[in-house]
């Protein structure tokens, strides 16, 4: 397959920096992971009971006129969940690159394999990030067995992409799932950044209950940006509001969390709250054309 296209970002009117690729319905019957799915659904009220596959995702956003990076999330250590191929989803995404900006997910316990193919995906595929998922995957950030993965991501002048926060998976289910939300303080990633100052990274969504700590990171660390998805926008906190206005507002994206946050929820929500005119088209598209280099 050849090198990635970039979608022409001048026809769109919006860039959702966070969207999730899944496989085909019914794919994990044997391991919880429909279940899990479901409760998935279940929590964040969505409208989709199985999330949608690659070409869906793609025909909902060119309906919108929209471009998205979408990811899988490698978390099969961690959760018994078979990941969803990076190189299967990249080929699923290759024919709606009019709106999909493929991102890939390694889980970094994988060492030395998971930096190879890391370094294959920027290479030979023209990957521009990668997902990481603290918290699903079970490690700290700052963890140096993580190091070798940053440094081919680094080297490749792609972008890190971590979750932060609390998180809705395994919200309500024994034990949590067995997820530990420790892992996603957005802190650590304070260390990545310092020891990475030209790695580009994102602190994906309201980081609760570590929003002030997100908010310091980013202010001190030049290379430290903050997606705002996961939540609808009539739920940010005032100082998260505060800083988007100021300081932050050239870091701060437009993310969905499709398909358990659709983009027509959370744009409606984010007309209703209080940000400056001239800042609006930055959140929703010019932070992330910068970041990407688009």
């Amino acid at each position: 397959m050849p090198k990635l296209k970039l979608p022409n970002i001048d026809d769109v009117v919006a860039i959702d920096i966070h969207t999730h690729a899944e496989e085909p319905c019914g794919c994990h019957p044997d391991d919880g992971y429909d279940d899990f799915q479901a409760q998935m659904a279940e929590y964040f009220k969505s409208p989709n009971k199985h999330p949608p596959t690659v070409p869906e995702t793609a025909a909902y956003y060119r309906s919108k006129n929209i471009a998205a990076v979408i990811f899988p999330v490698d978390a099969e250590r961690e959760t018994g969940f078979r990941r969803y191929n990076n190189y299967e989803m990249i080929e699923a995404a290759s024919d709606h690159l009019d709106v999909l900006i493929p991102f890939a997910s390694i889980d970094p316990h994988k060492g030395k394999l998971g930096a190879r193919e890391a370094r294959k995906l920027i290479e030979e595929y023209g990957v521009r990030g990668f997902k990481f998922h603290p918290t699903m995957q079970g490690f700290y950030a700052n963890d140096r067995m993580a190091y070798p993965l940053y440094e081919e991501i680094n080297n490749g002048g792609a972008v890190a992409l971590f979750h932060t926060g609390q998180t809705g998976v395994g919200s309500g289910m024994p034990g949590g799932m067995g997820m530990r939300l420790k892992y996603s303080n957005p802190m650590y990633m304070d260390d990545v950044a310092a020891d990475f100052p030209d790695l580009k990274i994102i602190l994906a969504h309201p980081s609760f209950p570590w929003q002030e700590e997100a908010l310091s990171v980013a202010t001190h660390k030049p290379n430290v940006y903050i997606d705002l998805s996961g939540w609808s926008p009539k739920y940010f906190p005032p100082i998260l509001v505060r800083y988007i206005n100021s300081i932050l507002q050239d870091k701060m994206l437009f993310g969905s969390d499709w398909p358990v946050i659709t983009p027509d929820r959370w744009l409606s929500d984010f007309a209703k709250i209080e940000i400056r005119d001239e800042i609006r088209p930055k959140v929703l598209k010019a932070n992330a054309r910068k970041l990407l280099g688009i």
